[in-house]
């Protein structure tokens, strides 16, 4: 709720301008259903505020064997709850709503829209055995990212739903349709099931090259049924999702009949957000997971698989990097010692680059990037002097940045070099962790004011659906360069550290080395 809304209430002069001026706005919604909550905004696209946010946290079922699970019922309440948070005068002025939600969530569905089981997260390393068959039935590793683009990694869908079908039966023939989360929420606007190429790439059922559902990987899943009956219709990025149902209206207190554009990914709507949409441009972000992504025109498959060939929310392609864990590692350190998020950057400015020799594989989740889904957090290097608070915290924040730099290097490898790096994420607000980032991955590290990349992404994306059928800007390049501009703008450079973390991150690669076959 806006500072400006409760002043109103305080003052009957201010209160009726604040109406008259609420009559005239027109917002644009952006809904970021993330692993920790779902935020909305309302972004008034013809002044360039964000309006109105607001957020609602969700809980997550984890277990032992790396079984990472939300239930999709969750998600509603939480954006439920998010929108009865918003003036309700300022919920009439939406126009149109975008989706931005975790990517490779398996949300199945039977005829009557009932989800069958809880989501298996992307953060979900339970099924690497299903993940195993799959690649052997399509020929191995080398061959399904011929087949695809994409192999079918531990955290994709792919392998979430052969997980269903043996461990599940009854479940699995219920099933009607296969969603992702932000599908879902879609389809609570709207009542259609559909779904976008850039989300879709992440199921590793899509052939990336063709944008299609590749007939040999969906098969290998189950070769005695037609799952390709279970896939829902594909959409392109300007294309509506449907519109909002009077169901939906009531649910949320949003008005009826407002256009709901495809949405995407989070790292695909978050692209819009940042601005990558343009070849050359990149974006990380310091979340739960790390990722870096950069736009391309053309398909970018890497042979070795580090990078996924996923397909943008704007029409082209947007090769990724995913840690699983990134700041998982500073929030175990951070628990450990006792120290609130404040804290973080002053306890860790008393350590130095290569934290006293202490060198942490932050593997917690398991690992996708390397491959390791088996992995474990393992610190190394410890001597009779250099187990320290500051340098504990300090080896987990720079072990953040050597899994980024671990893609970074495939990037440069697919003829990616970027200028400068758009930092994004919770971990962007560590002035300790910017600098760090400059230094490892000796590269230009851009931070903007806007915290909101998924929500306002999405809120753009339906800008330019709505431009596309009523007619206005459509040229995804302008719209983003117009509505992402920032107020602020910090750039940090490289250092002189650069030298001491190359030392360091070679010898992160031998302990990487050393310790990885335990963790396949």
């Amino acid at each position: 709720m806006s500072i400006l809304y409760m002043f109103c209430h305080l003052c009957p002069f201010f209160f009726t301008l604040y109406s008259l001026i609420i009559i005239t706005m027109k917002t644009l919604i952006g809904i970021d259903n993330g692993t920790q909550s779902t935020k909305v905004i309302f972004y008034d696209f013809e002044s360039k505020k964000i309006v109105a946010k607001a957020s609602s946290p969700h809980k997550l079922i984890s277990r032992d064997d790396g079984t990472r699970e939300q239930e999709a019922k969750w998600w509603i309440d939480a954006a439920k709850e998010a929108f009865s948070k918003i003036d309700e005068k300022i919920k009439k002025t939406a126009i149109a709503v975008g989706v931005s939600g975790q990517q490779h969530g398996f949300v199945p569905i039977d005829k009557d829209g009932n989800v069958l089981s809880p989501v298996k997260l992307w953060c979900d390393t339970s099924t690497q055995n299903q993940c195993n068959t799959i690649n052997k039935k399509v020929g191995g590793f080398d061959q399904i990212i011929e087949t695809a683009g994409n192999p079918v990694l531990a955290g994709y869908t792919a392998s979430k739903i052969l997980w269903l079908k043996e461990n599940h039966p009854e479940l699995y023939k219920m099933m009607d349709t296969i969603l992702l989360p932000h599908d879902y929420l879609n389809f609570v606007l709207t009542g259609n099931r559909v779904m976008e190429y850039g989300d879709a790439s992440g199921t590793a059922l899509l052939d990336i090259n063709t944008k299609t559902w590749s007939k040999e990987v969906v098969s290998a899943l189950d070769p005695d049924r037609d799952l390709l009956k279970c896939l829902p219709k594909l959409i392109g990025p300007t294309d509506p999702a449907g519109y909002v149902t009077k169901e939906a209206a009531k649910l949320f207190g949003i008005p009826q009949g407002i256009l709901v554009s495809s949405g995407g990914g989070d790292n695909m709507i978050a692209a819009i957000g940042t601005g990558v949409v343009a070849d050359g441009v990149m974006t990380m972000s310091l979340g739960t997971s790390g990722t870096l992504y950069g736009y391309s025109s053309t398909p970018v498959i890497d042979k070795e698989g580090n990078i996924a060939a996923f397909c943008s929310s704007t029409g082209g392609w947007l090769p990724l990097l995913c840690t699983m864990n990134c700041t998982v590692s500073t929030e175990v350190m951070r628990n450990l010692l006792n120290l609130n998020v404040k804290e973080i950057d002053e306890v860790a400015n008393q350590s130095t680059a290569g934290a006293g020799g202490l060198i942490l594989l932050p593997f917690f989740n398991g690992e996708r990037t390397p491959n390791l889904p088996n992995g474990k957090g393992t610190l190394t290097g410890m001597d009779m002097e250099n187990v320290t608070p500051a340098n504990v915290l300090r080896a987990s924040m720079e072990a953040a940045i050597f899994g980024m730099k671990y893609g970074l290097d495939s990037f440069i490898k697919l003829g990616f070099k970027p200028k400068e790096i758009i930092l994004t994420g919770g971990g962007s607000n560590s002035l300790v962790w910017r600098q760090i980032a400059a230094d490892i991955l000796n590269t230009p590290i851009v931070v903007m004011d806007n915290s909101e990349a998924g929500a306002l992404g999405g809120a753009i994306q339906s800008l330019w659906a709505l431009n596309t059928l009523n007619g206005g800007e459509t040229d995804i390049q302008k719209l983003t360069k117009e509505h992402c501009t920032s107020g602020e703008v910090l750039k940090y450079m490289p250092g002189k550290d650069v030298e001491k973390y190359n030392n360091v991150y070679n010898e992160y690669i031998k302990y990487l080395n050393a310790l990885k076959e335990l963790y396949k």
